[in-house]
């Protein structure tokens, strides 16, 4: 059998991809290697806990002796590397860890997947994946482009545009065979509550306020995170090698726009009274560094590849909220913290 590292597979985007190879590929061998972190939940993957081809592990990717010898052990034919810390809030509390995570941690993995193969590069491939916050931030027009200087803003992107090149390097200094995507800002089940769309459902659903940075204007372009795990499982089968590819949703919003409609779906779905739980918006002191515009210009993976997202932002949306309503234990053990139980418990 194929044998895939999937690194931060117990992650939002990660969990994902992992459910998706698992139950689309019986040919191959998928090993889930997350640290469990504070994001890292693997109840999000409890429905293919005992599948034949699902293994997972729990280990640090810095951790470059203890990476090494997985490597060794199971000889992995190719890395989709999704393991980062991911949130620009915490980045600007903590730039050290997310130096480490997210820049050393990409060097440990290349280094032993150079190791391990030593230029028998046949059949072998190093995907990793990263955001489009590297390319900075845009005007009131224009899109990023594969080719779009990279101008990160923030240590979080900063980390990331550092991992994006130290793989390009090792593919033009090794040899190694290797592929990118940048994509934008995803949202769907599992999205662990500190990220905007969970935590103003929660909120909503709990008569919370919703803290909106400035005057609210800043707009991202926001992807359906099961078609990002589709984008990413075509890129890994068909994408040239040395490739990057953009993944955006074709869907801009300013994030009070976002709210707004996140307010008036849920209110519908819980019959309350229209306008209810906009009376809940609260504008807040910015955030240092904050971008105004990400957009992205998904047209190379749609033409080279023939990816294009399949659902609406409304209807995804939508799909998210009610995953959210039916799965408000999900949410309950989150906070709590005790969704942190689900590793002892499975894996004693």
């Amino acid at each position: 059998m194929k044998k895939i590292l999937i690194t931060g597979g117990a992650g939002f985007i990660g969990s994902h991809v992992v459910r998706l190879l698992v139950n689309k590929y019986s040919q191959y061998h998928i090993f889930n290697l997350d640290k469990l972190t504070y994001a890292g939940n693997l109840e999000n993957l409890s429905d293919v806990d005992d599948a034949i081809n699902y293994t997972f592990i729990k280990g640090d990717i810095t951790d470059e002796e203890f990476v090494n010898s997985l490597f060794k052990k199971h000889k992995f034919d190719s890395v989709i590397h999704l393991a980062a810390e991911s949130h620009v809030d915490r980045s600007i509390t903590d730039p050290l860890a997310f130096a480490k995570t997210n820049i050393l941690g990409t060097m440990v993995l290349l280094n032993s997947f150079k190791s391990l193969w030593q230029n028998k590069w046949e059949g072998k491939l190093f995907y990793h994946v990263s955001t489009d916050e590297v390319y900075g931030t845009l005007g009131e027009t224009g899109l990023f482009t594969e080719t779009t200087s990279y101008d990160p803003n923030s240590p979080y992107s900063a980390s990331k545009a550092s991992s994006d090149h130290f793989v390009r390097a090792y593919g033009e200094t090794f040899g190694l065979p290797y592929v990118i995507s940048n994509c934008s800002n995803n949202y769907g089940a599992n999205q662990f509550p500190e990220k905007l769309i969970p935590l103003f459902i929660n909120n909503i659903l709990n008569n919370k306020s919703l803290p909106v940075y400035g005057d609210g204007k800043y707009t991202r372009d926001w992807l359906y995170v099961v078609d990002h795990a589709i984008a990413i499982d075509i890129i890994f089968h068909k994408a040239k090698l040395g490739e990057t590819y953009n993944i955006g949703g074709f869907n801009e919003w300013q994030n009070i726009d976002l709210i707004r409609l996140l307010c008036e779906q849920i209110d519908e779905k819980l019959n309350r009274k229209e306008g209810q739980s906009e009376k809940l918006i609260t504008y807040v002191k910015d955030r240092p560094g904050h971008d105004l515009r990400y957009a992205i210009d998904a047209s190379k993976i749609n033409k080279e590849l023939g990816w294009s997202p399949s659902v609406t932002f409304e209807e995804g949306l939508s799909k998210t909220i009610d995953w959210y309503l039916e799965n408000e234990e999900w949410m309950k053990r989150i906070i709590s913290g005790e969704y942190v139980d689900y590793y002892k418990n499975q894996y004693k």
